[in-house]
């Protein structure tokens, strides 16, 4: 009930107004019956937009922190959180990602639409990373057609390290379903998994026009860093070698 609270009273006709999602595609995504919603992942903000273009509940797994905190704050967090049709998962757990598998196809076992984000993680640069291939072993697994999804604009309305940006249209663009009937049964095959997921992740490219970066996202975040720090030290050697070089400057002049 909270959820289509939210959807089509308190949050959703807000968001709408406000910033107009345009959606196109949409005829693709089944009336009924289960179906994996694989989207691209540039902002906190795209599991709010996408569900809001669909008439059906689309559930995402989130990380356990959301449902857990304590006090008043934690409990209307985990009532927001449910609200918008996340489930949690202990990502901390060595066994996250059976549980994230688990609680994906129980949702999907019920008929409903579930959204994955085949990156892992926010793209903190706007291009579109190697998809992980937990999407392949769901789907190869249960049998249920992967829809592509790409969000643009998102990335605007609320920048990777910022609540908020600034306003603009964020497009939401839904593929046509992709069958990967042909491979039952071969969800342990690692070269058919890392084949699936190529062509979800491509079709993906196609929808959303980003630049694609054969790496994790994960990985080319740290790398980031580690290239960020290199130049702000870079930056600190040259002020102080600026520094001494003035100072050795006024003390010739002082000399002579």
């Amino acid at each position: 009930m909270l959820y289509w609270f939210l959807k089509w009273i308190a949050l959703g006709p807000f968001l709408r107004v406000i910033f107009r999602p345009h959606a196109q595609g949409v005829e693709h995504v089944p009336a009924e019956g289960p179906a994996i919603l694989a989207c691209n992942h540039l902002s906190y903000a795209d599991w709010l937009f996408m569900p809001l273009t669909l008439p059906r509940r689309v559930t995402f797994v989130a990380k356990a922190e959301y449902f857990t905190s304590p006090g008043i704050k934690g409990f209307f967090q985990k009532m927001f959180f449910s609200g918008v049709g996340q489930v949690p998962i202990d990502r901390a757990s060595g066994s996250a990602a059976a549980g994230a598998m688990a609680s994906a196809a129980k949702i999907l076992g019920q008929g409903d639409l579930f959204g994955i984000f085949p990156e892992g993680t926010r793209s903190h640069d706007g291009k579109l990373y190697r998809g992980k291939t937990g999407v392949a072993r769901l789907a190869l697994s249960t049998g249920v057609p992967v829809i592509p999804v790409a969000v643009v604009g998102t990335d605007v309305v609320a920048p990777p390290g910022k609540t908020f940006g600034s306003f603009t249209r964020p497009h939401v663009r839904f593929g046509k379903p992709l069958d990967f009937s042909r491979y039952a049964g071969m969800e342990n095959d690692r070269y058919v998994l890392r084949s699936v997921t190529d062509e979800i992740m491509y079709e993906i490219m196609r929808l959303s026009g980003q630049e694609y970066v054969d790496m994790y996202a994960t990985k080319a975040k740290e790398e980031s860093k580690k290239a960020a720090a290199a130049a702000r030290a870079a930056e600190a050697d040259a002020e102080r070698d600026r520094v001494e070089a003035e100072l050795l400057g006024q003390g010739d002049e002082r000399a002579s």
